[in-house]
């Protein structure tokens, strides 16, 4: 089931860093929303209801619905800004569409049927290379992911992107290009962890070191006395 996303907005007419500073501190988020042969324009969303909806991982690969006023546009994720060290939304793009005309977004991966793969069972591990990837289609198509089914994997196994199996009106952008970049987006290893070299006693280093350097004395005393 497709998730729907419904968000609420207001316009904006003051832009710039400070007015930017005034709304976060006031539970805002600024945005910017542009495309679709319109002239640009600054809004707000609450910043809780934008968390929220965030916390979805839907959110950044699905159709949009923005409402303002009585208006209703359907939008798509183009850029997110958040703050580093804080659950706080700086700043959203969203990018205006029409149904007629294809996007591309990056979608996520989800890999199935790992623990049935045979090289798991045999001790291997799956590294995911990829956990996104970028496709073209038209809005109506959209997936909100993608699955890799692992579950045949053996031993020193490797997916690329041409395994992917792709809705219908979706393809990879990658594989769309000439010539197509058909990566790995997996691969099914043992891991085998480097081992530490042995940490010698330092006393033992000590008195090798000692050892060493008393035999050094006897052999200079040795040479010193056969030129007397």
């Amino acid at each position: 089931m497709v998730q729907a996303f419904n968000l609420v907005a207001e316009y904006r007419e003051d832009t710039g860093k400070g007015s930017s500073r005034r709304l976060r501190h006031a539970g805002k988020v600024p945005a910017i929303i542009y495309g679709a042969g319109r002239e640009p324009r600054a809004l707000t969303f609450d910043h809780n209801d934008l968390l929220r909806a965030a916390e979805n991982e839907a959110f950044m690969s699905s159709v949009l619905t923005v409402k303002v006023g009585p208006n209703e546009r359907s939008t798509i994720i183009k850029d997110i800004q958040v703050h580093p060290a804080k659950r706080q939304i700086l700043h959203i793009d969203l990018q205006r569409i029409v149904d007629d005309e294809e996007i591309r977004m990056e979608v996520p991966l989800h890999y199935i049927n790992e623990e049935g793969a045979p090289g798991v069972k045999a001790g291997g591990s799956i590294s995911k290379i990829f956990v996104e990837v970028e496709v073209e289609c038209l809005p109506k198509y959209l997936p909100e992911y993608l699955e890799v089914d692992v579950g045949a994997m053996e031993l020193d196994d490797m997916l690329h992107l041409s395994d992917i199996k792709t809705p219908e009106g979706v393809t990879l952008t990658a594989l769309a290009q000439e010539p197509p970049a058909d990566e790995t987006i997996c691969s099914l290893h043992v891991m085998r962890v480097a081992e530490e070299p042995e940490e010698t006693d330092e006393a033992e280093e000590d008195a090798a070191d000692d050892a060493a350097a008393d035999e050094a004395k006897d052999e200079s005393g040795e040479e010193g006395g056969s030129e007397d």
